[in-house]
């Protein structure tokens, strides 16, 4: 199996056209077209679906083309690494970070890297709950910047912590329960839980932390602006860390809860795959997230 055939492929499902792929590569329509086909002998298998709209990947096309995706990141994270340690700093870092991080991290981390290494490109996506590291596990993303999630399995990741926050009760101004006294005084009201499903989140380790059972779910969400309209603008409830909550631009709208237990504390740190921490660009951008740390926020910053 050839890595221009997986490419060929790659592309073609990505852009939905043959026409598109083969400008992409470089390549001329038929050329690309016979790379395909030559792979489709190959498995013995159709792998895209043609029409006049264009292709769409069959079942087992779909198949191949994650497996390609992942072979294909990994062998441009390769390339990018060799360079580096041989002094080129060049290449792409992805990161996936929390909106703590996006706002009190990234900033300065940016500006002080992307002085240093002007020549890796950096690309930022916004994570609302990064537990369950899926992205990090596919090789999506290179970085993860959130909440440490506890149990991390032994030698498949290497984490660096950065800061310590609290994750604290907040309502909308003018809330019903914006006085309310304790988590038990909120059981009854509807939460917006962060995370893929309902059986995860913030909210629900909090209660169970206090020995509650978790409260209702009005909702479940993973963004951030999602999160933030509906308790800013209903009758929601919902965790959000320390900073963010008492941040000019939330605390216009959004206010604490002054509730008797402790907010759910949480050390915010720098996840790579044990695998990516031999990257030169890792390591130097996990250095500055530390520079950005100290810098912004002396007094939550986590000794490395």
């Amino acid at each position: 199996m050839k890595l221009i055939a997986l490419n060929a492929l790659a592309a073609a499902i990505e852009t939905g056209s043959l026409r598109s792929a083969a400008r992409q590569l470089g390549l001329s329509q038929p050329a690309l077209t016979k790379t395909v086909r030559e792979l489709e002998v190959e498995l013995g298998a159709a792998l895209l679906m043609r029409s006049s709209k264009g292709v769409v990947p069959t079942a087992q096309g779909k198949v191949l083309f994650e497996q390609a995706r992942k072979t294909l990141r990994e062998l441009d994270t390769a390339v990018d690494q060799v360079q580096q340690l041989g002094g080129r700093m060049v290449g792409e870092l992805s990161v996936g970070a929390v909106p703590l991080a996006v706002m009190m991290l990234i900033p300065e981390t940016l500006r002080t890297f992307g002085a240093a290494f002007p020549d890796i490109r950096l690309r930022v996506s916004e994570e609302l709950y990064v537990a369950q590291l899926q992205r990090l596990r596919k090789g999506e993303v290179d970085v993860a910047v959130g909440g440490i999630p506890p149990g991390l399995a032994s030698g498949e990741f290497v984490v660096e912590p950065l800061l310590d926050t609290r994750m604290v009760v907040v309502v909308r101004k003018g809330h019903p329960l914006a006085s309310a006294r304790s988590l038990r005084e909120l059981a009854r009201a509807q939460w917006v839980y962060t995370g893929a499903t309902s059986d995860e989140g913030y909210a629900k380790t909090l209660y169970e932390s206090h020995g509650m059972a978790p409260p209702a779910v009005g909702a479940v969400v993973n963004s951030t602006l999602a999160l933030l309209s509906l308790v800013g603008s209903g009758d929601f409830v919902g965790l959000l860390p320390q900073q963010i909550a008492v941040h000019p631009l939330c605390a216009r709208y959004l206010q604490v809860v002054p509730v008797a237990e402790q907010g759910l504390p949480l050390t915010v740190g720098a996840i790579v795959r044990s695998d990516s921490a031999v990257s030169p660009a890792v390591r130097h951008f996990i250095a500055h997230l530390h520079r950005a740390a100290h810098h912004i926020h002396p007094g939550t910053a986590v000794n490395p």
